[in-house]
């Protein structure tokens, strides 16, 4: 079954539909009633009662005045004490028809049921005189008919019996002082049955200066005329006064004020029935009465409450829990075509601001509301708190009247308009713009929190009131909800906390972490940061040093394997040309200004370009977050305690976010390659070089594992090798033409040198290989030099450690083999040790071969030098040496190098206390050995 819209079922009066009323007409006045010059809606009983809601509260105050006016007993004093705009005129202009009986009690909606209940077949009609204590002055006397009337009391006997009732008062209205109960009640007993009807008695006595009489009186005598006719009434049985008191102090206003009413209430409290006419349930009936003519298909408006009903039920977990009431299906049908969410945030929130009148407001506003939104052609099922059209000038005029200065930025920045944060997430996400998920949930909000102030405890509406007051049936709550975290990153004035949420005039900690983002400048505070982290992310587990960020300059160009990390300005995309690969290129054929030779001891980490972008985003939330947080511990900001809390747990998050972003970011691993023919006479040579790309898993717990898995996987980095595998490079690029030898540190070298070579984790590699393949004789010999065409320390076939030094020999297995005969024939023939003669020339038949290495070469295994340095040229000749001489040796695998300096400084006038401090702290920082002074 298709729900009907409300706009299909109710139909508001015409003055709401014409957008004519005016403020006015919504406030009830007592006085101009009396006068005959108020509108229509209220001058008249028959219209007044048609558009009145009798509650319960009122029905039992008309039942007692009834029974009062008709000598059956009922309370001579009501007081009617409730909040600002909760009904007391109203409620005194039901009182002041009934009891002129102007209009039969049969065209008086409501009323005759009353009159069954008490027992009345016609209610006699009364005389009725009105004390507006606005409209009075204490100090200005009112004429009537030639009679100037100075006091209340002068003023209510003319109203009850003309010139003749003025005159049992004359001399106490001309004096100022108060009438006994006596002569009020005299008054009273002649004009009976009668009504008075006092309102905003206190801002009459409020204007009296204790000890200082007026035109009206004094404030002493006032009081005492209060406490008269309070009396008096329970002496004359069909006399009833009703009178109007503010419920709290805050609305009496002065000092003065609160003093007024403290009496008061204190005098009519002696004799009253205090009565509270509006309660927050019956004010749905009266706000539908008033502002809507009729429904013009109940089963429509059933089906749509039951449908809201049942939807609550079946998202129990998404909505409060009072929706899974039963009651609550009466509630929906009782406020229809309104949300009862709505009712409850004008009458609960609302109605604590101080000027916001409860029911008055209220028609205020929603008058205005629904004006708008039939204007507009709104189709929502029920008029809910995410219906309210706050880009409509006049609805918003309307709210901002109660609010404090400050919140029409907040509306225009974050909750609705054409300029809006939520009218721009919409247009962008058709998801939430085809429900206006985020304009209906920035609304709710905003209904629910506007009133609040920062000095509430407990601020905001939570979660499942939000999405009451925006989900209708049919919708998914957890749309909403989404719409709702879009939200929270983008509203500068939107709060969050405990599973609340609410707006404020302040911008939030969003906004200035928002505006302190971009403060922030790439390689000035960025890239530093990213740094940072990436640093620590890494293990030197694989390399022998990790470069991140570095200029070519700063990496070496050595025998170690190293990770060049680019940065994010550098980053890496499969689709197209990218800066990585020329920033990759630049440091692998350069180091610094000089060219690079080892280059297939370098690998690369690049950054993905398509997450460069959110990266940098993310590191300059965190870098925001650092800052306030900071800030507020270094007491350069003010936050309170709610707002502290969301800065540390936003910086949590944000640091979370950085680290798992860095992650995701920095996941190529390039390696350069080249593809190469051997040099064996029918062509051959280099391509260019080629640049390998392999992303890496960003859930790896240990990044250079994770580096070290995929180059292993993909064969571009070898931690252990065959010795088939060497001999097979050995015989394609060594051994060529005539050369049967070759250097075997010369082949380590040319691996770290040349990309068409593999790519060995370390030294330590090449050396097991060595030793694996030393016991064969498939795959090379070995010898520890070569001298006048003998190979020295030849070994073929034998298990060997060979050292990798410039000595070692690797001899091609044909060769080896040949020279090993040989060298065995020769041995075989030479003379045993001692012969001579004849016989020294003919090969020894037996005996051990002697090594072919039996007498090697001296070989230097040490150095040592010393230098004067000049101390005004230390840094430069320092320079000078390590380029020249230390990298001599630290080049060099299997060198080992120590150097000691040695500082003397003497002074014939002594090294004063400043200095020896500076020294001794400097070379303690520098972890010198021994620094001491000495006397001589």
């Amino acid at each position: 079954m298709t729900l009907k819209p409300w706009r299909e079922i109710a139909v508001p009066h015409d003055d709401v539909l014409k957008g004519t009323f005016q403020q006015a007409e919504f406030a009830a006045d007592l006085s101009r009633v009396h006068a005959g010059t108020a509108n229509a809606e209220y001058q008249n009983p028959a219209l007044f009662f048609q558009r009145t809601f009798i509650t319960e509260g009122m029905r039992l105050l008309l039942d007692s005045v009834v029974k009062r006016l008709s000598g059956r007993g009922g309370d001579p004093v009501i007081q009617l004490q409730t909040a600002f705009g909760g009904g007391k005129t109203h409620t005194m202009l039901a009182v002041y028809h009934l009891a002129k009986g102007e209009a039969p009690a049969s065209d008086l909606q409501g009323v005759p049921a009353i009159l069954d209940a008490a027992g009345v077949t016609e209610l006699p009609r009364a005389r009725v005189a009105v004390l507006d204590g606005i409209k009075s002055s204490p100090n200005q006397a009112v004429v009537r008919d030639g009679q100037s009337i100075r006091t209340l009391w002068g003023d209510l006997a003319w109203q009850l019996g003309g010139a003749p009732g003025y005159a049992l008062v004359a001399d106490a209205d001309a004096s100022g002082t108060s009438p006994g109960k006596d002569v009020l009640a005299d008054l009273l007993g002649r004009h009976a049955p009668c009504v008075i009807l006092i309102d905003e008695l206190v801002a009459y006595v409020r204007q009296f200066e204790e000890g200082k009489a007026l035109t009206g009186g004094s404030f002493d005598s006032n009081l005492s005329f209060v406490q008269a006719l309070t009396e008096a009434l329970k002496a004359v049985p069909t006399a009833v006064l009703l009178a109007s008191l503010q419920e709290s102090a805050k609305e009496a206003g002065s000092q003065r004020g609160e003093k007024a009413l403290d009496s008061l209430s204190h005098y009519f409290g002696r004799i009253q029935a205090l009565w509270k006419p509006v309660a927050t349930e019956e004010a749905f009936e009266i706000v539908r009465r008033r502002l809507f003519s009729s429904t013009n298909d109940p089963l429509a408006l059933e089906s749509v409450c039951r449908a809201f009903a049942d939807y609550y039920i079946d998202n129990r977990d998404d909505f409060p829990q009072e929706t899974q009431d039963s009651k609550y299906l009466k509630r929906l049908t009782h406020a229809y075509p309104i949300h009862p969410e709505v009712f409850d945030r004008l009458y609960e929130d609302w109605s604590t601001l101080d000027n916001f009148q409860r029911t008055r407001g209220v028609l205020k506003l929603m008058a205005k509301v629904i004006h708008r939104l039939w204007k507009d052609g709104n189709n929502d099922l029920l008029i809910m708190s995410g219906s309210f059209p706050l880009m409509d000038a006049d609805t918003l005029n309307e709210v901002l009247y109660y609010l404090p200065q400050g919140w029409p930025p907040v509306i225009e920045r974050d909750v609705d308009g054409e300029r809006s944060e939520t009218w721009e997430i919409e247009n962008k996400d058709t998801r939430f713009g085809s429900v206006q998920a985020c304009r209906r949930t920035a609304r709710a909000i905003f209904l629910g929190s506007a009133p609040s102030t920062s000095s509430q405890g407990v601020r905001g509406l939570e979660l499942e009131r939000v999405i009451l007051g925006v989900a209708q049936p049919g919708q998914q709550p957890g749309l909403f909800k989404d719409a709702l975290r879009r939200l929270g990153d983008r509203l500068h004035y939107l709060n969050a906390a405990n599973n609340r949420f609410w707006l404020d005039t302040r911008p939030n900690l969003r906004r200035e972490m928002e505006e302190r983002k971009r403060r922030f400048q790439d390689r000035e505070d960025l890239f530093p940061s990213i740094r940072e982290r990436v640093q620590k992310s890494f293990a030197r587990d694989v390399f022998g040093g990790i470069h991140i960020f570095t200029g070519s300059g700063d990496v070496p160009d050595d025998w170690a394997l190293r990770l060049v990390v680019l940065p994010p300005d550098a980053a890496f995309s499969k689709s197209g040309q990218s800066l990585a690969i020329e920033r990759a290129t630049e440091i692998l054929n350069q180091r610094g200004e000089q060219p690079r030779f080892k280059q297939n001891r370098l690998i690369f980490l690049a950054a993905d370009y398509d997450s460069v972008g959110r990266l940098k985003d993310h590191v300059r939330t965190h870098l925001a977050w650092r800052s306030i947080v900071s800030d507020y511990k270094d007491n350069r900001i003010v936050l309170d305690n709610l707002m502290a809390k969301q800065a540390q747990a936003s910086l949590e998050q944000a640091e979370e976010t950085v680290r798992r972003m860095i992650r995701e970011t920095c996941k190529w691993l390039l390696a350069p390659v080249q593809e190469a023919r051997p040099m064996n006479g029918k062509g051959g040579g280099l391509s260019e070089v080629k640049w390998e790309h392999f992303p890496l898993n960003p859930g790896a717990q240990n990044w250079s594992q994770e580096i070290e898995r995929v180059l292993k996987e993909n064969e571009l980095l070898i931690s252990e090798w065959a010795p088939i595998h060497l001999a097979k490079v050995l015989k394609d690029w060594f051994w060529k033409d005539d050369a049967k030898d070759t250097s075997a540190l010369n082949v380590w070298q040319q691996s770290c040198q040349q990309l068409y070579l593999p790519r060995l984790k370390d030294d330590a590699v090449f050396q097991r290989t060595l030793a694996a393949g030393a016991e064969s004789r498939e795959f090379f010999g070995f010898a520890q030099g070569k001298e006048d065409g003998r190979y020295v320390g030849f070994s073929f076939g034998r298990r060997a450690s060979p050292s990798l030094d410039s000595s070692l020999l690797l001899v091609e297995p044909v060769t080896a083999a040949g020279y090993a005969q040989r060298d065995a024939a020769a041995r075989a023939m030479e003379p045993a040790p001692g012969t001579t003669g004849p016989d020294a020339s003919l090969p020894r038949a037996k005996g051990p071969a002697r090594p072919a290495d039996d007498a090697p070469p001296s070989v230097r295994k040490r150095f040592y030098s010393s230098i004067e340095i000049n101390p005004l040229r230390a840094k430069e000749q320092f320079a000078s040496l390590d380029d020249e001489v230390v990298r001599q040796f630290t080049s060099r695998f299997g060198v080992n190098v120590s150097i000691t300096i040695e500082i003397r400084a003497n002074s014939d006038t002594g090294f004063d206390e400043g200095l020896q401090r500076a020294v001794r702290e400097n070379c303690n920082v520098l972890k010198f050995r021994s620094a001491e002074f000495e006397d001589s």
